[in-house]
């Protein structure tokens, strides 16, 4: 069993921190985060990714890291600086409560893109991104893998092509690392092709 796999099952089994946040309370906090993620957390501009749906614990993570100083996303520092884990989690319970806006994925790219997708590529030694993400793209908020149907395949391209690099989301992040892994043996073709594929996937929730 390789190690990526052996870093799921341990996750899936010390689970993840539960956010308890209230959505209904979110939704006006959430005012701030519109203007690049939407009011409903589908991003109008494909380099942003869309929050709607995405799992409340990733969300909050994630933001926890960049109001800490443990993610540098330069565009978010000043708005998240002022947030309380409360914020944070009301905001993350919000997007987790929307539907995202289905994607579609090009047509000349699905077969290699379901492949990586589905099986990975053997001779590379990449693994199959449903392992953690799910068949649909759900993801599995148990282990704290993210849902990634839909998502625009812009901002899911430049994370792959990051990881790939060596680039991690932070030190806090115990998912980066799995990610770098996973990613340095893709190919361009078939990052362009996967996060097409994940793009036109429609998660079964």
């Amino acid at each position: 069993m390789n190690r990526v796999l052996l870093l799921a099952l341990a996750l899936a089994f010390t689970g993840a921190a539960q956010a308890a946040g209230d959505a209904a309370a979110g939704q006006s906090k959430a005012a701030v985060c519109a203007a690049c993620h939407g009011a409903d957390g589908n991003s109008a501009v494909p380099q942003w990714p869309k929050l709607a749906g995405q799992h409340a614990d990733y969300i909050a993570n994630q933001v926890r890291m960049v109001r800490d100083g443990d993610r540098q996303i330069v565009e978010m520092v000043g708005i998240v600086a002022g947030l309380s884990d409360q914020d944070i989690d009301d905001i993350s319970a919000y997007y987790a409560s929307q539907t995202i806006k289905p994607g579609s994925a090009d047509e000349a790219k699905v077969a290699l893109g379901e492949k990586i997708y589905r099986a990975g590529n053997a001779e590379s030694g990449v693994p199959a991104c449903m392992a953690c993400h799910g068949p649909t793209g759900q993801g599995n908020p148990a282990s704290g893998y993210p849902a990634v149907a839909g998502q625009h395949d812009a901002y899911l391209s430049n994370r792959l092509q990051k990881y790939r690099n060596g680039q991690v989301n932070g030190a806090e992040d115990p998912y980066s690392p799995q990610m770098v892994t996973v990613a340095k043996e893709l190919t361009d073709e078939e990052i362009s092709a996967v996060a097409s594929y994940m793009q036109g996937l429609h998660s079964a929730k």
